[in-house]
């Protein structure tokens, strides 16, 4: 079928969280599997029920406050992240003091894990925000706006064009340099996470309810992996739009 593509911008930044709700690892290149990142999201917290420590409460989430303060790491040679405390100390998740650790700092049951049945990801593998929808935010705002707040794997420099331009995507294909496709889906909705503290980061109590006032709570896009391969910063991005007849 045949389609039209147009570059829209290039691959700015990359992140990673091997360890779900804490503050991730910037990349220059990783490896694009059928479920996101390389190591995205395979290890999570859980508590003493079953569920997966978040910062919402839902059918697989529980609320952990400030577990976004500790922070994870992993080398693509290595089968386990590193956790590292807000204090500095430094655990192998497969490692029990890592749990013990947990379970001491925030004074309840909390064991890490690897994924099963049940996904990390919130919504999907991956999920992307633009340049021009932060610049857009942070016209909301009136100060600058982290990227590390949305804790999106990937971050498009968009150049001049309009805030939330990425809304006009949805449903299109996204080819990230030489081998990698996304089919993008709906706005990628957002909770209190991006308003709270995270390592490095301090709160900034406003982000959420702007977004519910002018973006109906959503911010970047949903994105599904079509074809596996290398991302890497700088990589150019290209919408594909199939032509109807």
């Amino acid at each position: 079928m045949p389609y039209e593509e147009t570059p829209v911008g290039s691959v700015q930044a990359l992140y990673r969280y091997p360890v779900k709700s804490t503050a991730g690892q910037a990349l220059r290149a990783s490896a694009v599997t059928d479920r996101g990142l390389q190591h995205d999201r395979r290890w999570a917290v859980y508590t003493d029920d079953g569920g997966i420590a978040s910062g919402k409460r839902t059918r697989r989430f529980r609320p952990v406050p400030g577990l976004m303060q500790w922070s994870s790491s992993i080398e693509d040679s290595e089968t386990a992240p590193l956790l590292l405390s807000p204090e500095g100390r430094q655990y192998r998740v497969d490692d029990p003091a890592a749990s013990r650790a947990l379970s001491a700092a925030f004074g309840r049951e909390l064991t890490l894990r690897t994924e099963t049945a049940v996904g990390h990801h919130d919504e999907t593998p991956l999920h992307l925000v633009t340049t021009s929808s932060l610049a857009a935010l942070e016209g909301l705002t009136g100060g600058a706006v982290d990227e590390r707040r949305f804790r999106a794997n990937i971050v498009i420099d968009t150049g001049s064009r309009l805030g939330f331009c990425e809304d006009e995507w949805v449903g299109a294909e996204l080819v990230l340099g030489g081998e990698v496709l996304l089919r993008l889906g709906e706005g990628m909705p957002r909770c209190v996470m991006i308003d709270e503290t995270q390592a490095g980061i301090a709160a900034q109590r406003k982000a959420l309810k702007l977004l519910g006032t002018h973006h109906s709570t959503e911010f970047g896009l949903q994105a599904h992996v079509m074809r596996t391969g290398k991302l890497r910063v700088g990589d150019v991005v290209t919408l594909r739009r199939t032509l109807t007849a």
